[in-house]
């Protein structure tokens, strides 16, 4: 049985040999991107494209702050808190918020 030191440099042999044999595989495939490169006359910019992230300039997130708010539509007697029917339901309405309801002028 092998010792652990002739393990160990068994291993540093195959790592040394995967290495060169990387290396030189990855000099082929170089080699042959820029052949397919040249002949169909491409540029490493046609390759890489342009990165997109987000949302285009000008999207909607200046559009979002100039909006005003919306009118309310209920208003709580007692505290005179109101709310304008969008998002979460204010536990003050109860389950007949038609009692709370701000009349239309």
């Amino acid at each position: 049985m092998a010792t652990y030191k002739q393990l160990m440099a068994q291993k540093a042999a195959l790592e040394a040999q995967l290495a060169e044999v990387r290396a030189t595989e990855v000099a082929g495939v170089i080699e042959k991107i820029r052949s397919l490169m040249a002949e169909f006359g491409l540029t490493p910019e046609d390759i890489e494209g342009k990165r997109r992230r987000g949302r285009p300039a000008g999207s909607g997130a200046a559009k979002a702050a100039a909006k005003e708010p919306l009118p309310a539509k209920y208003r709580d007697p007692k505290t005179g808190k109101t709310w304008s029917g969008r998002g979460r339901t204010p536990a003050w309405l109860g389950k007949n918020p038609n009692r709370y309801l701000i009349a239309e002028e």
